[in-house]
């Protein structure tokens, strides 16, 4: 009994670990597509070329955080679907917040 308890107590504070540890991230993510579209519009209207590029870069950095952004939303729904399948509605739901948590971290 003692160490299905430990097991339990294991489990329990790994997932709270990292409910709150993806709390954070999003909290810290910045809105990539907002940044990247801010930029981009700077770029067009720059005057010089040194600017110009200055802004494109810095777009092309969000829009690349973006879309690491939306691969991971992308495989956290996969991982949802086939835990849902399977019926393992835990880890399915989990699999899920992840997806939102990454997704909402892409705009």
């Amino acid at each position: 009994m003692t160490i299905k308890m430990a097991q339990f107590t294991g489990l329990f504070a790994g997932i709270v670990l990292t409910l709150s540890s993806l709390g954070t991230f999003a909290a810290e993510s910045e809105r990539h597509m907002a940044q990247a579209l801010k930029h981009a519009e700077a770029a067009a209207k720059a005057a010089d070329g040194n600017t110009i590029a200055e802004h494109a870069e810095a777009a092309k950095t969000h829009v690349k955080k973006s879309m690491e952004h939306l691969d991971a939303g992308s495989a956290s729904l996969d991982q949802a679907v086939e835990h849902g399948k399977q019926g393992h509605a835990d880890l399915a739901k989990k699999a899920a917040e992840e997806a939102v948590v990454h997704l909402k971290s892409a705009q």
